[in-house]
């Protein structure tokens, strides 16, 4: 740089103000370049410190968006489709695709978990129809890495199949709303019950912000109730009536709230929980659960009970009257007190 100010100076080009400028510019930006480097070694140990805190589990709260992939199986009745549409338009967070097109349980891990991450969910809500529609299962999973819990579906009813006179406007929030049996069954020991709840409220509770065609306003309560070893969920809408502008009407009072359902209504009972996504060790399994299939087996059981006491008895019959020596063919003696020999 020296040299090529000299030679600039000989020839006239540049004169000594200038590079005497040139020169303080040059320490100027050597200055910054040293200060900007510095400022970048400090924003990387910066930024190395909070992930020496992540890996050290820091209480720093990361907030996660939770997206649902809601799809069924091959054989679902159109009862079962209609359930999944209701809960698709309650819930503003979901993403609805396609039946899976298998017919084997042992593929739903990498099938399953593969759309899940094609679609950016990390939530699974699938529904099993077994039996030609006969029986429902729904398996609960968070993807990619579980758990994953498995309920049977039972009592059924969409919102088109009632009647209700709720409505909602679609894309609004929905407040979720545990009884107390869930917390009164965790205190006596049933831990898995705090994982189905926190299982069920990441489906059913609604980011409040960042999800596409979501409203700003709260206007449905989901209820998920605990009773008989099983978990009844109803949907209700927020309805506020306006006070009445009568003139003995109290000041500041408020509008009057209440409750209407709206659909859909379904009952479930918790089967087993996995403790991967759709597979891996079991966690919990239902002791007290019985398959529709073996209720079914049990019913025709006793149908051929009745049957075969049905056919015993004429067989006694039949031996009592050979005993007898009545034959099967031989008329039977008509008495003079006979009804129809009486009354014609």
């Amino acid at each position: 740089m020296a040299s090529a100010y000299k030679s600039a100076l000989r020839s006239g080009h540049l004169s000594e103000s200038d590079s005497d400028s040139e020169s303080v510019s040059s320490a100027e930006q050597s200055s910054n370049t040293v200060e900007a480097e510095e400022s970048d070694e400090d924003e990387q140990h910066s930024s190395s410190k909070p992930k020496e805190k992540q890996n050290g589990l820091s209480s720093v709260p990361v907030e996660v968006r939770n997206r649902i992939l809601m799809l069924t199986s091959r054989g679902v009745s159109y009862r079962h489709r209609h359930l999944l549409s209701d809960l698709h338009s309650l819930l503003p967070h979901t993403y609805k695709d396609t039946k899976l097109d298998t017919k084997s349980s042992n593929n739903y891990n990498s099938a399953l978990n593969g759309l899940a991450d094609l679609h950016s969910c990390n939530y699974v809500f699938f529904l099993e129809a077994r039996k030609h529609g006969q029986d429902l299962y729904l398996w609960l999973a968070r993807a990619p890495n579980g758990p994953t819990i498995k309920f049977s579906v039972t009592n059924v009813h969409t919102m088109a199949e009632l009647g209700f006179g709720g409505n909602c406007l679609k894309g609004g929030r929905g407040l979720v709303v545990f009884d107390k049996s869930f917390d009164e069954q965790v205190a006596a020991g049933q831990e898995h019950r705090s994982l189905i709840r926190e299982m069920l409220r990441g489906v059913f509770c609604v980011p409040p912000k960042g999800v596409r065609g979501m409203k700003p306003f709260v206007d449905r309560i989901i209820g998920i109730y605990g009773l008989d070893g099983k978990i009844w969920i109803r949907v209700y809408e927020i309805r506020e009536a306006e006070p009445d502008k009568a003139d003995n009407a109290e000041p500041g009072k408020g509008a009057d709230v209440s409750l209407v359902e709206i659909g859909p209504r379904f009952v479930l009972t918790p089967v087993v929980i996995l403790e991967g996504s759709f597979g891996g060790p079991v966690i919990y399994e239902n002791k007290q659960f019985v398959s529709p299939n073996q209720l079914r087996a049990e019913t025709r059981l006793k149908r051929a009970g009745r049957y075969a006491s049905r056919k015993g008895g004429a067989e006694d019959l039949a031996i009592k009257k050979k005993s007898l020596g009545i034959e099967p063919g031989m008329k039977r003696k008509v008495s003079a007190l006979d009804n129809a020999q009486l009354f014609g």
